[in-house]
């Protein structure tokens, strides 16, 4: 057993976890991250940075150094295949609002990098990898994970609190017997990043753009150096068939004609679920980002909810750490909770109803909405402020 109780455990260095890691040693308080993993992930993942997400980031001192790897983008839109550009929405009405009026699109992988970075470098901070958690447990004034090691070998980490930031199948959520309601959406999503320039093809595309069709729906997200390209895909279809480079060229060359192959460096299919954990907090024990919830990644608050998640958590754990009662965790779990289940979720429902709908009226009447919205200032700002995520937070400071 190794023991050092006056040491948070973090199970997980996946975003959520890099940062919550990073958050707690900046505070003063040691911190334990475990991850099963040999190396941290340094595929493409996530690349959707908000800006209240930036402004949080940038406590860190870590908000800049994304901004100069990335691609900031003011405006995103709503396109329909035929008619074009339905809608632009314009980040720039959040001046005054936040210290980043933009989204910026930057690879997950050097937000994982610069944490890595900051918590190696930090006396406070310690990284424990190939060490799969095989369980958890605590009592009045501790809590543990029990960990299998790369050799085969058990140990035993013990803390005075733990956190799961474990991902989609939290071994931490499943040991304290948390429930993990919500559904599965039938399609599976196809996501494939290219170096195809849809900037030059497609006039007037911002490096945002959400395209609604009555047959076919995708989004097209630019980063520095590629575009990806989210579709939906067959339910009935296999993983191997969706993703036969065939197939997947078909899908692209139905995206946008091209007279030369397209190219594609990465690719990933995977099933979309939208569930919330039944609670957050279990005595010592905190979850955190996918642990707690999940959701399909149209709006991009995946990621970013679980950074939320991450500083919440991390305000209140420092106020019991220096002697407030853990009583004060259950606001964490009734904030991040609500924000889960009625903005995260409802925003990315939202989202697909208005791309998936097949009705042409309802079609015609999402579109109106859209377009009187931004037409609207003050409705424009408020759409704005609500799918960066910065009413969302906002409302929290009002849940006890």
């Amino acid at each position: 057993m190794r023991e050092n109780k006056e040491a948070v455990l973090v199970i997980g260095a996946g975003p959520v976890g890099l940062v919550t890691t990073a958050a707690l040693i900046s505070s003063g308080i040691p911190v334990k991250l475990i991850e099963s993993t040999a190396d941290l992930a340094l595929d493409l993942r996530a690349s959707t940075f908000h800006p209240p997400t930036l402004d949080f980031l940038e406590t860190l001192g870590i908000a800049e150094t994304l901004v100069k790897q990335g691609l900031i983008c003011r405006q995103w839109q709503f396109r329909d295949r035929n008619q074009g550009i339905i809608a632009s929405f314009d980040l720039s009405v959040l001046e005054g609002e936040t210290n980043f009026p933009f989204r910026l699109q930057c690879e997950q992988w050097k937000l994982t990098k610069a944490l890595r970075e900051y918590i190696e470098d930090h006396p406070d901070g310690e990284l424990i990898t190939q060490a799969t958690a095989e369980t958890v447990g605590q009592n009045s004034h501790s809590a543990w994970v029990k960990v299998i090691q790369e050799d085969g070998s058990k140990e035993e980490y013990v803390g005075r609190f733990l956190i799961g930031s474990d991902g989609a199948r939290s071994t931490v959520r499943k040991a304290i017997n948390v429930k993990f309601e919500g559904m599965t959406i039938p399609e599976i999503f196809l996501v494939l990043s290219t170096k195809f320039r849809y900037e030059l093809a497609m006039p007037d595309l911002a490096n945002i753009a959400y395209i609604s069709d009555p047959s076919e729906w995708l989004v097209l997200l630019r980063t520095l150096s590629l575009w990806r390209v989210l579709l939906p895909t067959n339910p009935e279809h296999s993983e191997s068939f969706i993703m036969n480079p065939r197939n997947v060229e078909k899908r692209l060359q139905s995206v946008f004609p091209s007279s030369e192959p397209y190219e594609v460096v990465h690719k990933t299919a995977y099933r979309v679920h939208e569930r919330v954990a039944n609670k957050y907090v279990e005595g010592r024990i905190f979850l955190a980002g996918d642990a707690a919830h999940v959701n399909n990644p149209l709006g991009g608050m995946g990621m970013n909810g679980g950074i939320h998640d991450a500083m919440n958590l991390v305000e209140k754990l420092k106020k019991v750490w220096d002697g407030a009662a853990l009583d004060l965790m259950g606001r964490y779990e009734r904030q991040r909770r609500k924000v889960a289940i009625e903005t995260v979720q409802a925003q990315a429902l939202r989202n697909r109803a208005i791309l998936n709908t097949s009705d042409p009226e309802q079609r015609a009447a999402y579109y109106t909405e859209l377009r009187d919205t931004v037409e609207n200032p003050i409705r424009h700002k408020e759409y704005v402020m609500r799918s960066s995520m910065i009413t969302s937070l906002r409302e929290l400071q009002g849940v006890d």
